[in-house]
């Protein structure tokens, strides 16, 4: 594997998600397989769990780790071509990404979505760039409009927790003060395309996310209709996609409580907004699996990044 990009570049789920777990029974297998070999982060945004969860993954398979926050270490990056830098760029994607080609063997990227600009941030000008330009393996830690790793994880928690054979899995909409980014929720639809699941998307009306995305799946625009008889309930806010980065609703009625949970598991990414998101007696509760999520974020990215060092 060359890259990981999207959940498409997952070659088979099942096959990852069981070798995933496989890797959870001996984290350090394989730590021979990254020996002398070097990972950098560079992170354009904040992280906490992907950070962590990443350089524990590479530090696993016995690699070394470089971490640069970019946003206040970095030069500003120019990303046009032809563009003649005269302005607030000090550098070009070009040299940057073969540079830092030369000072490792996989380097993996955390950029957001800017939420002003549909176009710009549809074109993934950070993660596209450095895939372009650099000689070396790329992975999403999350771009613009994708978070495939921590969909790989969402996976292997719903394969460890799955009761019975074809589960209905729910992605909710949950008011937030603040314009969230479309990524987690874009990859977690695309990951559950892949499951054999009764997949159901809920939102108010104005959320509808990206078409191309969506296609195929249910959505429901009444709450508790699509909550009943839930298995697994995927809680996560993101902004309104037609009217690009704008928050429509902080309609609290869609906040999710016990008594809409029922009997079925809770998730969510992290971090979470107590009380605003979900109510602290769900977060509490032995129904909610946001810690095995992150636990499980270990393995996802050390499973990527397995299938890459193989293919080096």
């Amino acid at each position: 594997m060359k890259h990981y990009l999207t959940v498409d570049d997952i070659a088979s789920l099942p096959d990852w998600v069981d070798e995933a777990i496989n890797l959870k029974k001996d984290p350090y297998q394989f730590e021979d397989l990254g020996k002398r070999k070097t990972i950098c982060l560079l992170f354009f945004n904040n992280s906490l769990r992907t950070r962590l969860s990443t350089q524990k993954a590479a530090m696993s398979l016995g690699m070394e780790v470089m971490i640069m926050n970019f946003g206040n270490e970095g030069w500003a990056l120019e990303y046009g071509d032809g563009t003649v830098m005269d302005q607030g760029t000090s550098e070009h994607i070009k040299e940057a990404a073969q540079v830092v080609s030369q000072y490792s063997d996989i380097v993996a990227i955390r950029a957001f979505a800017g939420l002003k600009d549909k176009e710009k941030d549809e074109a993934e000008e950070v993660i596209n760039g450095f895939s372009k330009y650099a000689s070396i393996p790329v992975v999403n830690m999350e771009s613009s409009v994708g978070h495939p790793l921590q969909a790989l994880a969402d996976a292997i928690t719903l394969k460890e927790n799955k009761a019975k054979k074809r589960s209905k899995v729910v992605l909710s909409w949950a008011p937030h003060p603040k314009a969230l980014p479309h990524a987690v929720a874009n990859s977690f639809i695309q990951m559950m395309k892949k499951q054999d699941a009764d997949f159901v998307i809920t939102h108010p009306k104005g959320y509808e996310l990206n078409p191309e995305i969506t296609k195929g799946c249910t959505i429901e625009y009444n709450q508790d209709e699509a909550l009943k008889g839930a298995d697994f309930v995927y809680v996560k806010n993101w902004s309104s996609y037609s009217d690009y980065g704008k928050v429509l609703s902080t309609d609290k009625n869609w906040t999710i409580t016990k008594e809409k949970l029922g009997n079925a598991k809770f998730m969510h990414c992290l971090p979470v907004r107590r009380n605003m998101i979900v109510d602290d007696a769900v977060l509490d509760s032995g129904q909610s699996l946001v810690v095995e999520q992150a636990k499980n974020r270990v393995f996802s990215a050390q499973i990527v990044l397995k299938k890459i060092l193989e293919d080096i």
